[in-house]
């Protein structure tokens, strides 16, 4: 019996299902940052009223896709772990 694989219960398929869905809202959480940053940057350079702080554009913009990439990675390498402890 030591040697057999257990099965999960349906507790432990719901706990994971909650941390496959955390992990998925998370990165959402991460996409709508990087959202915000690219249309934040977007329209600090394109307003002239923003002229003196038009720099805070350009840092937004170069941080808009590296926010994105931290979390596209943070899902994939998540979902793996995931993946590598609960396979059928």
């Amino acid at each position: 019996m030591a040697s057999e694989k257990s099965t999960l219960i349906t507790r432990d398929w719901l706990a994971i299902e909650r941390t496959r869905l955390a992990n998925e809202r998370t990165f959402l959480a991460y996409f709508r940052t990087f959202m915000v940053f690219l249309g934040g940057g977007i329209s600090l350079i394109e307003m002239e009223v923003f002229a003196e702080i038009r720099y805070l554009g350009f840092v937004l913009l170069f941080l808009a896709p590296v926010i994105l990439v931290i979390g596209a990675g943070r899902l994939i390498k998540v979902r793996n772990t995931i993946k590598k402890y609960y396979q059928e």
